[in-house]
């Protein structure tokens, strides 16, 4: 969920299968080539429309080794493929299918990675109760032997005499998916049209922003906690003119790091706000970075409860001088997993029913909103009971590309007694701004609230990168979004805007901002009804 690292030849793999599934899913690869990427034992039977057509794996095996000189009808239809889409074809059923066995077997332990697999499982096997998990067991099993697995060799190993390809629900998941992203881009065009006084806002460069950011230095503090076997990391940045009355308690996202968020927390301190970023361990850079070597499941809601104990323990060490005295009273800010720590550690929990609104929400696998799967895995996750901010320290909560609309449905956010701010952006894939930012803020009633959504930018514009690393999702503008720099000081602006306005107590103004070429959009609860209203259901 968040900006994270990868080996260049795993971004490849990333960027290459990627690329395969939105040429299947938005219609520019040929029916075949859906067709071809799932078999069986020794017959594919393939659903469309009401007619099943049997495709025979022994000759499509023969045309993928030597697809000029096999001559059976399988391999002449496949001749009748455009040369790209049979080069990619060829591809996909020579390479293996799993290349990291490792990564792979990690995979198939997480919560959230069984979930996705036994439901493509079942659209291979024909929608059968328990199919999914047929296939996924014999994965499973395949994973363990030494030599390379192609997708012929795993459906022919899966101990049923005939496997079914449901291609209607296939084509049904694609059009699902086209919908949503239309339906996002519709409801954008909407939000430019709310009436919102428009500030353009310059850059802050030479003298000015010399004047204004002298260059803060952090400073480590290794704190010893009961719950770690080791000292917690954190860094502190201290306000170079404190000013201010309240301080940041910030949170990296699922497998972030606090150097990815070093440009906010620099940008608040010198603005006048001392910033503290906890470093969570199981769930940070360093734990993907073990998944990705198979030393590790990939961590999920299931780091949450450790996660809420390092904040309790932060501040309680802050209270009891173990860590200089910061302020009054403190916001709890975070990125995606970071900002449902920050509702969490504020006191919230998940209101009754998750279990039925995850049934609902499941019920096909969530390509536009992955951020569901860890919603509903916090069925299984034990949350403490007790708040980690006390009533009346906390200041406000800031939840960048925010979630929880299945966690807080209705007026789930109505026990939160502070003010919120929750931003999301136009590209954001992972948590859509319609059905997980904008849902979220107006469950919360405070009017000191403020749901920001930037134009252009991504669930990754916030996370920043050194130059010479290679970020995971290198993927063009398409989920990256805008350049990133950019988004982030206007949304570093924005932030500090709204922390003022919450402890001037003086509501911060409904409007629409742009600096270097990025815009920006600071809705009400008002501006946000009215936004939703003209979406429509």
């Amino acid at each position: 969920m968040v900006g994270l690292l990868l080996p260049a030849a795993l971004s490849q793999h990333v960027r290459r299968g990627l690329a395969l599934l939105a040429s299947l899913l938005l219609g520019t690869a040929s029916p075949l080539l859906l067709l071809a990427t799932a078999r069986a034992a020794d017959r594919l039977d393939v659903r469309l429309d009401g007619l099943s057509l049997p495709i025979d794996l022994h000759q499509l095996e023969a045309w993928s080794l030597d697809p000029t000189g096999s001559r059976n009808e399988l391999g002449i239809w496949l001749e009748l493929l455009d040369s790209s889409s049979r080069e990619d074809l060829l591809s996909l059923l020579r390479s293996p299918l799993l290349p990291d066995r490792g990564f792979a077997l990690q995979l198939l332990q997480s919560w959230a990675g069984r979930q996705v697999l036994e439901a493509v499982g079942e659209l291979f096997a024909g929608g059968k109760p328990g199919s999914g998990v047929l296939l996924l067991t014999t994965l499973r099993e395949r994973l363990q032997r030494p030599e390379p697995i192609r997708f012929v060799d795993l459906l022919q190993a899966v101990p049923t005499p005939q496997l079914t390809l449901d291609l209607d629900g296939l084509l049904q998941l694609a059009a699902l998916w086209r919908r949503q992203l239309e339906e996002q881009t519709l409801a954008l065009k909407q939000l430019r049209d709310l009436p919102l006084r428009l500030l353009r806002q310059e850059s802050e460069t030479g003298a000015r922003l010399a004047a204004i950011q002298p260059d803060p230095r952090p400073r480590a503090i290794a704190l010893t906690v009961a719950h770690r076997p080791v000292p917690l990391e954190l860094e502190l940045w201290p306000a170079v003119a404190p000013r201010q009355r309240s301080w940041v308690l910030l949170m990296p996202g699922l497998g972030g790091s606090s150097a990815q968020l070093g440009w906010l927390a620099r940008g608040l301190a010198a603005r006048g706000w001392p910033v503290l970023m906890i470093e969570h361990p199981g769930s940070n850079e360093a734990a993907v970075r073990q998944m990705l070597d198979g030393q590790r499941p990939p961590p999920g809601a299931e780091t949450l409860p450790d996660r809420l104990a390092d904040v309790e323990a932060v501040l309680a060490a802050e209270r009891q001088g173990q860590i200089p005295g910061l302020g009054d009273s403190v916001v709890l800010m975070g990125h995606s997993l970071g900002g449902l720590s920050a509702l969490l550690a504020s006191g919230l929990r998940p209101a009754p029913g998750l279990t039925r609104r995850c049934e609902r929400a499941l019920d096909v696998i969530p390509l536009i909103n992955i951020s569901r799967l860890l919603q509903c895995q916090l069925q299984e996750v034990p949350l403490p009971e007790q708040a980690s901010a006390r009533p009346g320290t906390l200041a406000a909560v800031v939840s960048f590309n925010g979630f929880g609309s299945l966690l807080w449905p209705g007026r789930g956010l109505e026990r939160l007694k502070a003010p919120l701010l929750i931003t999301g952006g136009g590209l954001d894939l992972v948590t859509p701004p319609v059905s997980e930012q904008l849902a979220l803020f107006l469950q919360h009633p405070d009017p000191r609230s403020r749901l920001v959504m930037v134009e252009g930018g991504s669930h990754f514009s916030v996370v920043r990168v050194k130059e010479q690393e290679q970020a995971l999702w290198r993927l063009g503008d398409g989920l990256v979004g805008v350049e990133p720099v950019r988004v982030q000081e206007l949304l570093l602006s924005l932030t500090s805007d709204f922390l003022s306005s919450v402890d001037a107590a003086i509501p911060m103004a409904p409007q629409r901002r742009s600096r270097d070429g990025v815009t920006a959009y600071v809705l009400d609860g008002a501006s946000a009804r009215r936004w939703r209203r003209r979406i429509g259901p």
